[in-house]
This record gives C-alpha cells, sequence and structure tokens, in this order.
C-alpha cells in the first residue's frame, strides 16, 4: 500500500566530488590520488530519494537541463522510485552542477552553479499540486517567489508544509511565506539569516525567537551536526543529542536524509512532532556509517530497529 504523497520542489543537480590532500595555491599544480567521483545532488531531489526508499510516495518537481547530466539524473531519480511527472526539461539551461572539494579532514567546500534551477517556475510548482500531495517539502535552491508560490498553494489546500530554508540568503523576504509546518535550517544557515552562531542552546533560542519574527510556524527546528537538532516551537525549547552508532564515515546528504525522514514521520505520527524528530535522527545516524548517497539511505524498518533500540524504553 502507498505511503504518504510528498510533493518535494527544489534543486536538482550533479555534484562532483573531489578528494585531495591539500587545496592548491595560486598558480599551483597539484597532482593527488584521492579520487573523484560524480554523484546525484540537490537538496530536494536528494530528499525525495531518501523519503521514497523509507516507504514515502515521493514526486518530485524539478528543472533539468536538455543534456547528458540532466538524462542521468532523470534516470536516477526513476530507479529510486521517485514519481518524475513533474521533473520538466530546460531548453535553454543546462542541468545544475556542484563542485565539491573535500581537503583532508577539513569540511566539505562547495561550488554550486544553479543552471536550470532558476528555470522552475510559479506555474510548474501550481501544475505540481494537481499530484494531490499529503504535504509539500520546499527548498531555496529555486527562485524564492517560486517557493513562495508552492508554499502559498500548498496552505490554501491545508496541507502540511517543510521549508528546508537552503541554500540560505540575507535578500530572502522570508516574511512572504504563509504560515508552515516545520522551518528547518542548519547552524550556518541561522547565522545567515539570523546573526546568531546557534551551537549551544542559549544562542539556538535566540536565533529561533529571531526567526519567528519573520516566519510564522509552527516548529523552528536547527540542525547542529554531531550535536543533534534544536526544537522550538514559540514556548518551549528542547535540544535532541545526535545518536552515535558507529564511526562516521561519509556525512555527504545526512541533512537531506534528517529532513526528509522528519517530514514523512511527522505525517505518520499524525503530526507528533517529537517522534517525527528522533525518527529523523535515527536516520541519520545509521546515513553517516555508510559512503555514497543513495547507498548511505536507510530503509524504513532499518530506522526502526534503531528507534526502537533507543527511545521505546524512554
Amino acid at each position: 500500500m502507498p505511503g504518504f504523497k510528498i510533493l518535494f520542489i527544489g534543486g536538482a543537480s550533479l555534484e562532483l566530488v573531489t578528494n585531495m590532500y591539500k587545496i592548491p595555491a595560486e598558480g599551483e599544480h597539484v597532482t593527488d590520488d584521492g579520487g573523484v567521483a560524480y554523484i546525484p545532488g540537490g537538496g530536494a531531489s536528494q530528499a525525495a530519494v531518501a523519503a521514497a526508499k523509507m516507504g514515502a510516495d515521493s514526486v518530485l518537481c524539478a528543472n533539468l537541463g536538455r543534456d547528458a547530466h540532466g538524462q542521468q539524473l532523470f534516470s536516477y531519480y526513476k530507479e529510486m522510485g521517485v514519481n518524475t511527472s513533474f521533473v520538466k526539461a530546460d531548453r535553454e539551461l543546462p542541468s545544475g552542477f556542484t563542485l565539491v572539494i573535500k581537503e583532508s579532514d577539513a569540511a566539505p567546500r562547495r561550488i554550486s552553479y544553479q543552471g536550470a534551477n532558476v528555470g522552475l517556475t510559479q506555474d510548474a510548482v501550481i501544475d505540481a499540486m494537481e499530484s494531490c500531495p499529503d504535504a509539500v517539502y520546499i527548498t531555496f535552491e529555486v527562485p524564492f517567489p517560486t517557493a513562495v508560490t508552492a508554499a502559498k498553494a500548498a496552505r490554501a489546500r491545508g496541507i502540511p508544509i517543510f521549508i528546508d530554508a537552503s541554500p540560505a540568503s540575507k535578500v530572502y523576504q522570508l516574511e512572504d511565506l504563509p504560515a508552515v509546518d516545520v522551518f528547518v535550517l542548519d547552524a550556518e544557515e541561522a547565522r545567515e539569516y539570523t546573526g546568531e552562531w546557534p551551537m549551544n542552546s542559549a544562542a539556538a533560542l535566540r536565533a529561533a525567537l529571531a526567526l519567528t519574527k519573520r516566519v510564522e510556524c509552527k516548529y523552528i527546528l536547527i540542525k547542529q551536526g554531531a550535536r543533534g537538532s534544536f526544537l522550538y516551537d514559540g514556548k518551549h525549547y528542547q535540544m535532541e543529542a545526535a545518536l552515535r552508532l558507529d564511526k562516521a564515515q561519509d556525512t555527504s546528504g545526512v541533512g537531506d536524509v534528517f529532513t526528509s525522514a522528519l517530514a514523512l514521520e511527522y505525517l505518520r505520527s499524525s503530526s507528533d512532532i517529537n517522534t517525527a524528530v528522533r525518527y529523523a535522527t535515527a536516520a541519520a545516524a545509521i546515513s553517516v556509517t555508510r559512503i555514497g548517497t543513495a547507498s548511505s539511505i536507510p530503509t524504513d524498518a532499518e530506522v526502526m530497529e534503531v528507534y526502537n533500540d533507543y527511545y521505546t524504553q524512554q
């Protein structure tokens, strides 16, 4: 029996991941044997893939180029069980592309070329609502007015709205968004929007309070990486510690796994945000112990095993 249907609206791109022991200085030529890999990227599209693997009926609304990268990504989404009825091919713009530079143990550096993602129109997201989703999941990888239109269309239908506020920009008029259910961002994005670096509960609360002046939402959730997550409901806040199952192997895409798992379990648990956060925490804990993107996404059965081990006795 199909699960809840979630419409994912946002970015789709191909990533070139390079591993190197150091970044070359200006004019320097470095030879490295760290290896390179082409992998699917884009927050909304990867979240759609993750949710599909965990049991959702995932529908993706995104824009690709009419190029080899676009064909590769489109085939990948179909192979992973994502409904691609609203994935369009742009006649003028190339597919989105991201260069990911991994230098030794440093945090990855990313350079993104939006390409066809900027061509996703407001009409396209209105059309995608004809898929009759149970919820929408929107990222800011597309033009901000398109994201706002998608949120307003969902609000008019009375369905839950999940905002993954990435990538962040000070120019976004967050006040234009309608009331949303969950507004999700990471620490860097929180600092971009509010000026606060939320790496402890006091600073995270200040960031959340600043966001509530700009965004009407039931919950603000700040992802804090290995520390876990911070949840604020307008009156109270709580921290959810990250789970450590094994040595972390690869953090690529873990944020998308977390947020897609959160959205799916929020629907399945009748809007129980605490259950959703813990399910997402369990999913992320599994993901970081695996290498790759699609290969790191756990199934619902795997997540529930961890969830039951860590949370059902509490």
